[in-house]
């Protein structure tokens, strides 16, 4: 098949009125500006009508690929599977909920492809969101600057435009999505750019997160930071913060050990070893460090032998 310019992925959950409005929009930019698109409606285990109107969309037009998840497995699941699947040259995400508007999308790839960018990030400068949730998000994204090193206003924007590179070599999972500019970027990826986008206010139904998102967020910063550092080489994190425990731990117990001989020999009172509480922090430390250092090297093991698999079930789709 024929590599198209444009490959569009969107998370789809239970967004039956506004599937018909975004669809319609996509096909009225993407024709204006002459762009061969393909469009992937994901359906992360809708309730609704969602599918039913998926499935009458790709009926109607080629452009339209629909795929369904058995059950609800989250956005990062249903971007990797859109990403697996898209063949344009330039692949973009964006909501289903009609928040982002596709008339940024012939200056995403323009940005894309003429400034040669890995990745153009969206920045809802202006936000039509409860104050509830725009001052954690203000929050979250200083803190991911700061410990991504990355200068984006705004990582959890769902409107970005990626090289098709970049989304064949990189695996979102958990929660993921929010970080693909900084897995993008410990893959090799560090061309990204931003652009100012929309922001409109939700049209129809309600929002699908909560405050919940903001506490979980941080956690997965730093389960990304830490995967990203040290996935190929697990041993040089937990080998070396094993090794100065058991180090440190084994100094200590010699030296406690070596002071009671020294009061034995010379007849000077002395207390016996396990009445001294620094020989159980000394005995902790070993254990830590051995616990520690092991971790390490079954780490590597699994590495050797761990191969990519994807546990999202796709059990319907609209075309092969």
């Amino acid at each position: 098949m024929k590599d198209k310019d444009l490959s569009i992925v969107i998370p789809v959950y239970n967004e039956e009125e506004s599937i018909p409005e975004l669809l319609e929009w996509i096909f009225r930019v993407v024709d204006e500006s002459k762009i061969e698109t393909e469009i992937f409606l994901i359906d992360d285990g809708s309730t609704d009508r969602s599918w039913s109107i998926i499935q009458q969309y790709a009926k109607d037009d080629q452009r339209v690929i629909g795929l369904r998840f058995n059950r609800n497995y989250g956005k990062s699941a249903a971007l990797q599977t859109g990403f697996d699947e898209a063949k344009g040259r330039v692949v973009m995400t964006m909501d289903a909920d009609m928040q982002d508007s596709p008339d940024e999308i012939p200056e995403l790839m323009r940005m894309v492809k003429d400034l040669n960018l890995h990745i153009v990030s969206g920045w809802k400068k202006k936000r039509h969101d409860p104050i509830s949730k725009t001052i954690p998000s203000k929050l979250f994204n200083w803190v991911t600057r700061k410990v991504s090193g990355i200068e984006l206003h705004d990582f959890n924007c769902g409107l970005k435009a990626y090289k098709n590179d970049v989304v064949k070599n990189i695996h979102v999972y958990g929660e993921m999505h929010r970080y693909i500019p900084l897995i993008a970027k410990w893959n090799g990826y560090n061309r990204i750019g931003e652009k100012v986008v929309e922001h409109r206010a939700r049209k129809y139904g309600t929002t699908k997160y909560g405050m919940k998102r903001f506490v979980t967020g941080f956690l997965d910063l730093l389960s990304v930071t830490f995967v990203s550092r040290f996935k190929k080489n697990p041993m040089h994190f937990f080998g070396v913060f094993g090794s100065l425990s058991f180090i440190g731990g084994f100094f200590i117990t010699i030296w406690i050990i070596g002071e009671k001989l020294y009061r034995q020999y010379h007849h000077m009172a002395r207390r016996d070893v396990v009445d001294q509480p620094l020989f159980f922090l000394a005995l902790v430390a070993l254990i830590v460090g051995m616990q520690l250092f092991l971790a390490g090297f079954i780490a590597e093991m699994m590495i050797q032998v761990s191969q990519r698999k994807s546990d999202y079930l796709v059990s319907e789709r609209t075309k092969d």
